[in-house]
């Protein structure tokens, strides 16, 4: 098991410094420059020269990726050209309400539909199938944006002053706040941590909330996430029922079900302990690429419903060209989705015996 975590890790570093440098160049080749972008009609030619003199964006590609890659080697992301601060810090604030929006989505797609894929498969070419087919199409095909307004109009307006009326923006209800973890947890807690990561977990309201008992906030902060989540969490969720409907079809016709069945096994043991650890190979391969996209789609959610993510931030740097933050978020994302891949690697061991890692 070291031998292997050691040589996909390892097979890691090319992967990134080929997102390094394909990020590093595509932004670059957007038409635009943070100059014009920045300074609009103030963009003359020597605003512009001085512009770039100032954030070394006179000095040929090659020298800019070659100093880049070096403050990355020292743990620097870069400044952001726009706001003057340093990406990690903006990443800091950011990305823990991204990471926040993407796992409730993960888990309402995964808690239902996973389920459903079940029944599905199970009550074969019954009404329920039926019925659980058609929502996931229309799960697939309905816009984020237009789902996400759908359910901000619906909960937030038609059920207003209702007991099912759900917060359609922010993080928290204004008046609300939460203490870093610094100032509410025992510090023996926080021994060993790092400040960037105590940060990082502080600006995660949900896991911030729970760790301290602060149940009040926790439960705001969840209200919160429920229509954002069930916004993005859709298209999974018809993905993975369709998909566990297929693959435990597939599973339950095959002879080692139909001697479990013909041994008397009930039938209860026969669908969730023989034939769904078989059909979770691919499922979860499908998972852990859903939550990759997660990261990258939560743009229009976090648009519709006002969230202070990284999504919003990233689009308004693109129009900015703010490469410094672009290429900092791209490459997070990137490692995020690498270190999700490789738990599901390790995840083939133990659902199929025969998958040996070493």
């Amino acid at each position: 098991m070291g031998r292997f975590l050691l040589r996909r890790l390892l097979l890691t570093i090319p992967v990134l410094i080929g997102i390094i440098f394909a990020t590093f160049v595509l932004v670059r080749a957007i038409p635009g420059d943070p100059c014009t972008a920045m300074l609009g009609e103030k963009a003359t030619k020597a605003n512009c020269a001085a512009f770039q003199e100032r954030f070394g964006l006179n000095d040929n590609v090659a020298v800019q990726f070659t100093r880049y890659v070096g403050n990355l080697l020292n743990g620097d992301l870069g400044k952001s050209i726009k706001f003057g601060r340093p990406v990690d810090q903006i990443l800091l604030e950011r990305l823990p309400m991204t990471l926040e929006l993407a796992i409730g989505s993960m888990l309402f797609a995964v808690v239902l539909g996973i389920p459903l894929g079940i029944v599905s498969a199970y009550r074969h070419n019954s009404p329920i199938d039926s019925a659980t087919m058609v929502g996931a199409n229309l799960g697939v095909s309905m816009p984020i944006f237009w789902l996400g307004l759908l359910l901000a109009g619906f909960f937030g307006v038609v059920l207003k002053d209702t007991p099912l009326q759900l917060p359609t923006g922010s993080r928290l209800t204004a008046g609300v706040s939460i203490p870093p973890l610094i100032q509410t947890w025992h510090i023996e807690n926080l021994a060993g941590l790092p400040l960037t990561t105590i940060t990082f977990l502080s600006n995660m309201f949900t896991f911030n909330a729970l760790v301290t008992g602060n149940w009040a906030v926790y439960g705001d902060a969840l209200k919160h996430l429920i229509l954002p989540s069930i916004a993005l969490g859709t298209i999974p969720l018809a993905i993975i029922a369709r998909l566990t409907r297929s693959n435990l079809l597939d599973v339950l016709g095959l002879d080692y079900i139909r001697t479990a069945r013909a041994k008397g096994v009930i039938e209860r043991a026969v669908v969730f302990r023989h034939a769904m650890r078989n059909a979770m190979l691919p499922l979860v391969t499908i998972i852990g690429l859903q939550f990759g996209a997660l990261l990258g789609g939560a743009v229009l959610t976090e648009t519709v419903f006002g969230l202070p993510g990284m999504g919003k931030f990233l689009v308004d740097s693109i129009f900015a060209r703010d490469y410094p933050v672009i290429q900092g978020f791209t490459l997070t994302i990137a490692f995020i989705f690498v270190i999700v891949n490789l738990l599901v690697d390790i995840s083939y061991a133990y659902l199929d015996p025969r998958v040996r890692l070493n």
